[in-house]
């Protein structure tokens, strides 16, 4: 009875396992289908990646090949260009040696003729000499005597009268053109002075000005550097100082304050900025027009501005752009009657005295000074000579020098043009500011109260309250020891701190 269950059992795992190993025999047919597959698409893709490479190898070889080509055929004409020079320069080289064996040839030629010539005259000269019972010598020396003979007392007479001649001409003929020039110029000649007044519409400003516990006219002196005075002087404020062009910012700035009625330390600050800006515009419009009254041209703005500024400058209180204009004029009727270039000899005499705008910056004298501003600024050599040479350290080697060195001496020397006390004032302001200057931490400086107070603003960053009081002390010391001076100078140094911060 088992036996059927067991054969059909048997029969049953014996079909099962022949359909597994069916199903596996599938598995493995379809695994190595797909593996083939894969197989044969690597191998495609190798194949046109192969085909590829081949390709870009095939095109670089080709490129590389074109390359080379080029480069053989520039180095062939670069061959066939140095081949045609050299027998160029080898053909110019052959035509050289065949002109220098003619010349050879014509030299030789030349050396005979000379000997030949030698020999005749030799042969002439014994001849002439046997004629004359005379030798070369001899001949030569009786003809001299008696040419000298001859001539001697005549020639003595002749330049004895050419000499008294040229130096009556010359003389009278500079006097005519001297005078000539000097009645033809006419200009006034005023005084500059050291204080300038500055009216009042009402005396109750002067309070104003001075400001609480003096402020005011603090700020306004330490701003302007000149010395403001307010005495019993109805209607006026007098402005005080040795440079003028800070007399000139003060007023300009004194009189905005009046007028505008809001005077305090931060507006006196702006307003002095304003007038330094007027009075630089100011600067320039006097430069240019000495330029258009001179007729002179071609002068750089710089040395236009440096002209502008001679406006403030004194020499000897003779104010010197005046002065330096009154020259031109007077140098250009001079050149023109002497037949020197009267261009070159009105230029520089505008520019000559342009070294004293800048003389307590730079240390020389003034008309070096202008010379080297002159070269400087690309003027020309013979300008920059003749400024050079107006004063007598320098010899002047040109007509138009000598006219500018006769011109000044014309403008300056007639009577009541200058005078020394001014000149020397000056002198000693700037030397004590320069002196001041030196010092390490010092901002700016200004000398006030004629010479007998400087004040010093030093830089609060740099210099603390210890070192300010010694820095007085050591200034004092060195004005003592090296300047000259009537009376006491009183040296006055300023540290001021100030913190600004805007509320918005």
């Amino acid at each position: 009875m088992f036996l059927p269950v067991i054969i059909a059992l048997l029969a049953g795992g014996a079909a099962g396992f022949s359909y597994n190993i069916v199903i596996a025999r599938r598995r493995g047919q379809t695994a190595a289908d797909q593996a083939t597959k894969v197989v044969d698409q690597a191998r495609s893709e190798a194949r046109k990646i192969t085909l590829d490479a081949k390709s870009e190898a095939l095109k670089l070889a080709e490129e590389v090949k074109r390359e080379e080509k080029d480069r053989r055929r520039a180095l062939d004409q670069t061959e066939q260009q140095l081949l045609s020079r050299q027998s160029s320069l080898d053909q110019k080289l052959e035509e050289l040696d065949k002109r220098s064996e003619k010349l050879r040839k014509h030299e030789a030629d030349l050396d005979m003729l000379k000997e030949d010539l030698r020999s005749i005259r030799t042969k002439q000269q014994e001849n002439l000499e046997k004629i004359a019972s005379l030798s070369k010598d001899e001949a030569k020396d009786k003809l001299l005597k008696m040419t000298e003979r001859d001539i001697k007392a005549d020639l003595v007479k002749l330049v004895e009268k050419l000499q008294v001649d040229a130096a009556e001409d010359a003389e009278e003929r500079a006097q005519l053109v001297i005078v000539s020039a000097m009645e033809r110029i006419a200009s006034d000649q005023t005084a500059e002075r050291t204080i300038t007044a500055v009216p009042l519409p009402n005396d109750e400003l002067k309070g104003r000005v001075i400001g609480k516990e003096g402020r005011n006219i603090q700020a306004l002196e330490r701003a302007t550097g000149v010395d403001v005075i307010i005495d019993e002087t109805p209607g006026a404020i007098v402005l005080s100082s040795f440079d003028p062009m800070r007399r000139q910012v003060a007023r300009v700035a004194l009189e905005k304050l009046l007028s505008d009625g809001r005077i305090h330390p931060a507006r006196i600050e702006e307003v002095v900025a304003k007038a330094q800006s007027e009075v630089d515009k100011m600067v320039k419009d006097a430069g240019e027009q000495a330029l258009k009254e001179t007729g002179v041209v071609g002068v750089p703005p710089e040395l236009v501005r440096l002209l502008g500024q001679l406006k403030f400058r004194t020499s000897y209180s003779q104010n010197v752009l005046k002065h330096s204009v009154e020259m031109a004029h007077l140098a250009g009727m001079i050149a023109s009657d002497i037949g020197a270039d009267v261009r070159i000899a009105k230029t520089a005499t505008l520019l000559h005295d342009i070294g004293k705008a800048v003389t307590h910056e730079i240390e020389g004298g003034h008309h070096h000074i202008g010379a080297e501003l002159a070269q400087k600024y690309g003027m020309e050599e013979a300008i920059v000579h003749a400024i050079d040479a107006h004063h007598d350290d320098t010899e002047a080697t040109t007509a138009e020098a000598l006219i500018v060195r006769v011109c000044d001496a014309l403008s300056a020397g007639r009577p009541g043009a200058r005078g020394d006390t001014l000149e020397n004032y000056a002198k000693r302001m700037t030397e004590l500011e320069n002196l001041a200057n030196a010092f390490p931490g010092v901002e700016k400086s200004y000398a006030i109260s004629a010479g007998r107070e400087i004040r010093i603003i030093v830089e609060p960053e740099r210099i603390d309250d210890l070192q300010a009081i010694k820095m007085a002390r050591d200034i004092a010391t060195k004005v003592e020891a090296t300047l000259k001076y009537p009376g006491v100078i009183k040296v006055n140094v300023i540290r001021e701190t100030r913190a600004i911060e805007f509320a918005k």
